[in-house]
């Protein structure tokens, strides 16, 4: 990376510092591999960070990076914003939880109801994953009906059902057709496996045939509009539209998981692609970097959860479930969130996908960008990608992913590898603009590479 390129503190370092080969020697000794997630990114060793402030990560070596994985997309406002800051602070000084409810979460509630549309009530949890949850439970107390449908390689979470297919290779995925459901971790149920009907993203006939052979005990088919680890691509309108007209004349209910794609505008993903769900999961940017989930949708729907006449048909609980410190940070950042930031994030975004396409483009590498809003993600692949299938790496063009992650945290960026890249309101053009230098030179490094690299599609 030529210097003029890098700001302050970002000149061309190693990947990792003495401290964070140190601290994870010591993780070892106490985690089964050394971290407390499979999604810590280590090559070979992660990146031990010591603080955060605004677009930028300090690690415990004194290194600067720029942030693109924001937790997972969480930090739409980046590090330590203040207004967050400023209200846990006054928060934790009258206490952090109790069993008592609080204001605070009334005004969450009334923010996302407000901004949502199909949000006519709304239940809290602690992560994304417990909203999916509950999500999937309400589709099948509300209908009375067991199985769910949902998208061949989207992530919702840690939950037996919503895993399936979460990570299916073309070694058992199956008929194009009619996708296979596949499980995630060695001893999965049987019956699980049974109680979920894969769909292929943007399959148009594929989704209206599935729906429509399976009705009879579908609750409910689980979608999110811009699946992230299924290729960061775009919905077809008329791949919506037969997702929304199947599910509605079949009588099953229709869940939009936005827990990462709610950043997507000040409405939120399905109101930008032009779906209207039952019910919306929601998480991440709504916690403002504290534990959160919300599950929001008709209040018809909703009432699974009511207990006013007593035992309610879906019970839900959870003793830090809207907790003041959660509420409290999400109401900050959200009230932060208007319509401005929306702008300046598209802004920011359309300037890095753009600047990332023409750099390919120039250089005729087999490579492509995709994403909306804030979120990017580049593939090893010269076509844009239709759906999981299609962006699905062969090992070459996987390696050539690493190395990219690699170059980029040699040169101050935190590039996620093989997940969406997300950019946070402190961005400034400068910044970028030097995302898509860096790039842009890593593309002259490994020219070479990108030309020998076997470009098919897995299908």
């Amino acid at each position: 990376m030529n210097k003029e390129f890098a700001g302050p503190d970002m000149a061309v370092t190693p990947r990792f510092g003495q401290r964070s080969k140190d601290s994870f020697a010591r993780a070892r000794q106490v985690f089964p591999d050394g971290t407390s997630r499979v999604t810590i990114e280590r090559d070979p060793v992660p990146i031990y960070i010591e603080r955060g402030v605004g677009s930028h990560l300090f690690d415990v070596d004194g290194r600067r990076f720029l942030d693109l994985n924001c937790n997972f997309t969480t930090l739409i406002h980046g590090h330590a914003f203040a207004p967050v800051v400023e209200a846990l602070t006054r928060q934790i000084q009258r206490g952090s939880c109790f069993a008592n409810p609080t204001e605070s979460e009334i005004e969450l509630a009334e923010l996302l109801a407000a901004r949502i549309p199909r949000v006519d009530r709304v239940r809290f949890v602690n992560t994304g994953t417990e909203a999916v949850l509950f999500a999937i439970k309400a589709a099948r107390a509300f209908t009375g009906r067991s199985k769910i449908a949902k998208l061949e390689g989207a992530y919702h979470g840690a939950y037996d059902w919503g895993e399936v297919s979460q990570a299916s290779t073309p070694e058992n995925w199956g008929d194009p057709y009619a996708p296979r459901s596949t499980a995630i971790y060695r001893g999965t149920p049987t019956s699980v496996l049974d109680e979920v009907i894969v769909l292929r993203f943007n399959d148009v006939e594929g989704v209206r045939g599935l729906l429509s052979w399976h009705a009879h005990k579908l609750a409910a088919v689980v979608l999110d509009p811009m699946p992230s680890r299924g290729g960061l691509v775009a919905p077809k309108p008329e791949f919506i539209a037969a997702v929304q007209e199947s599910a509605s004349d079949n009588g099953i209910l229709v869940i939009a998981d936005e827990v990462l794609n709610l950043r997507q505008s000040f409405c939120g993903a399905s109101a930008r692609y032009g779906l209207v769900p039952d019910l919306v999961t929601m998480g991440k940017i709504i916690g403002g970097g504290l534990p959160i989930g919300a599950i929001g949708g008709r209040e018809d729907v909703m009432n699974v959860f009511d207990t006013s006449a007593g035992r309610p048909l879906l019970p839900q609980g959870g003793t830090f479930s809207a907790n003041p410190l959660s509420m409290t940070a999400g109401l900050a950042a959200m009230r932060y969130l208007d319509h401005g930031a929306f702008a300046h994030l598209e802004v920011l975004g359309n300037i890095v996908r753009d600047g990332i396409a023409r750099a390919i483009s120039s250089r005729g590498a087999h490579l492509c960008v995709t994403g909306a809003a804030s979120l990017f993600r580049i593939h090893p692949r010269a076509q844009v990608p239709n759906d999981y299938r299609e962006a699905y790496p062969t090992a070459a063009a996987a390696m050539l992913m690493k190395q990219l992650t690699r170059f980029f945290a040699e040169n101050g960026v935190i590039l996620p590898h093989g997940a969406a890249a997300s950019i946070s309101t402190p961005m400034t053009r400068a910044d970028v603009k030097f995302i898509v230098d860096v790039f842009a030179d890593f593309l002259d490094r490994h020219q070479d590479q990108l030309d020998a690299i076997e470009v098919r599609t897995h299908g």
